[in-house]
């Protein structure tokens, strides 16, 4: 691990700083970045997920797909977490924290939206980010690409009935351009770029080639997921200092559901023999948020300005660190989850 590797949290923690800061001195210029997307799908985020997850995707050899079906069982148990813990284990939080423990301190004609907020953002795993946190936890990529497709292929069908179900709604409005345009800029068109590149590295100068490419964009990829850190909290800075007790009330059940899910996933793929490079990617895949789509929802559900909005907003800006944190935590536990299979 390198010297910027080693110390990543402290990047992460002075991005965050930064993120707000420049956002309160250039408002201007981060309204304009912001305002730069289409389907609500901000482009500059987007090109710099590229960054992020093309070298991920450089390593992926399609020829080797076929034996994923060796991790059916991580495949089912993130499937699991997924679909049929993670919207009603939130659901659950929102309910308890949001319309219990936390309502004497929240706005009240906002309760029930945060609450549909929260329920938005679980309902609907991650897209792209993945791949960059199983990359930090040296998990295995086909299984990373596959159950993606899988989880992108069930979220066109399974999205607005849970959803639905949860928040009582007879039917609800899926933003069908957000999911489509996120599934093409984030998996579709990197994957075909990222193939592209690697036929041409290995006809040309073999492994060896490939080997050297991606050792150089290495630091490339983690300087754009800082970059992507001050983006986010640069557009949301303003509402930070505005409403920082209602953000910090809304992170708790957040918090507390992706270690849950991501605890229940690492666990559960101990249990049923999983190798520890399927379990890391499959607690990170069953813990963290679409969040685009997420917002996308609420705001064309709920309004703009709406508490429902506002919940989705805070997910957004505790996912990196809070994933981050996840991944030192697989890293850090390898040793123990890897003794049963020794011990075998």
């Amino acid at each position: 691990m390198s010297t910027f590797e080693r110390y990543l949290t402290l990047w992460v923690f002075l991005c965050i700083v930064a993120g707000v800061a420049l956002g309160q001195m250039m408002p201007g210029f981060f309204t304009a970045l912001g305002a730069i997307e289409v389907a609500k799908v901000n482009l500059p985020v987007a090109a710099l997920v590229w960054l992020m997850i093309v070298p991920m995707l450089l390593k992926i050899d399609f020829a080797a797909l076929g034996r994923v079906k060796e991790h059916w069982r991580g495949i089912g148990v993130t499937l699991f977490i997924n679909w049929g813990v993670k919207p009603f284990s939130m659901a659950l939080l929102g309910w308890y924290f949001v319309g219990h423990l936390f309502r004497p301190l929240l706005p009240a004609d906002q309760i029930e939206s945060y609450i549909a907020g929260l329920i938005l953002l679980a309902a609907a795993p991650c897209t792209a980010m993945v791949f960059v946190w199983s990359n930090l936890t040296k998990g295995e990529p086909h299984f990373t690409l596959s159950q993606v497709a899988l989880n992108d292929t069930i979220m066109v069908f399974a999205f607005a009935p849970i959803v639905a179900l949860l928040l009582g709604l007879s039917a609800i409005t899926v933003p069908w351009t957000t999911l489509v345009l996120s599934v093409v800029l984030y998996i579709v068109v990197p994957v075909l770029v990222a193939q592209a590149v690697r036929r041409v590295l290995l006809a040309r100068g073999g492994e060896a080639a490939l080997q050297r490419l991606l050792a150089r964009l290495a630091p490339l990829s983690l300087v754009a997921l800082l970059a992507t850190l001050v983006l986010l909290f640069g557009f949301q800075g303003q509402q930070i200092l505005a409403q920082p007790l209602v953000i910090a009330l809304l992170a708790v059940p957040i918090l507390i559901q992706v270690y849950f899910n991501a605890g229940l996933a690492y666990v559960l793929n101990r249990m049923v023999g999983e190798q520890h490079c399927v379990a890391g990617p499959s607690a990170l895949i069953g813990a963290s948020n679409f969040f685009e789509l997420a917002v996308a929802a609420a705001i064309s559900l709920f309004g703009f300005n709406s508490g429902a909005a506002l919940a989705t907003v805070v997910g957004v800006l505790i996912e990196v660190p809070v994933m981050l944190s996840v991944v030192a935590i697989v890293n850090g536990s390898r040793h123990w989850y890897e003794r049963r299979a020794l011990a075998g």
